[in-house]
């Protein structure tokens, strides 16, 4: 297998969380071997929206906070986050991520089957 470069400009943004937000998919299993791989995305949240309840069944997932001050929400309680803010959702768990502002944020996902 050869090096992959996808310039992100390229990358066309497509629809994401029934149109609450966007994302761009910089990796996913055409990309790599590993059979724990499921998708590395930049995530679009617009001001005052919402990526609605909602879990990843067998599937943990990383979000590296960009910009933006927002919510993420779970069964037991909200927690902030900041940018540069890191945040791990355990598989199977029913989350949501709020941006309350007037800016649209932005974030980094990686998703790895268990």
């Amino acid at each position: 297998m050869k090096i992959i470069k996808r310039p992100a400009n390229s990358i066309e943004k497509e629809e994401a969380h029934g149109g609450s937000g966007a994302r761009k998919v910089y990796a996913s299993p055409e990309h790599l071997k590993s059979m724990h791989f499921e998708m590395m995305t930049h995530g679009f949240l617009p001001a005052g929206r919402t990526f609605d309840w909602h879990d990843h069944t067998n599937i943990e997932e990383i979000m590296v906070v960009l910009s933006g001050e927002g919510e993420v929400h779970d069964d037991d309680g909200a927690y902030s986050y900041e940018p540069g803010d890191v945040i791990v959702f355990p598989a199977n768990t029913k989350h949501k991520i709020h941006n309350p502002s007037d800016k649209e944020h932005e974030m980094i996902f990686v998703r790895v089957k268990v």
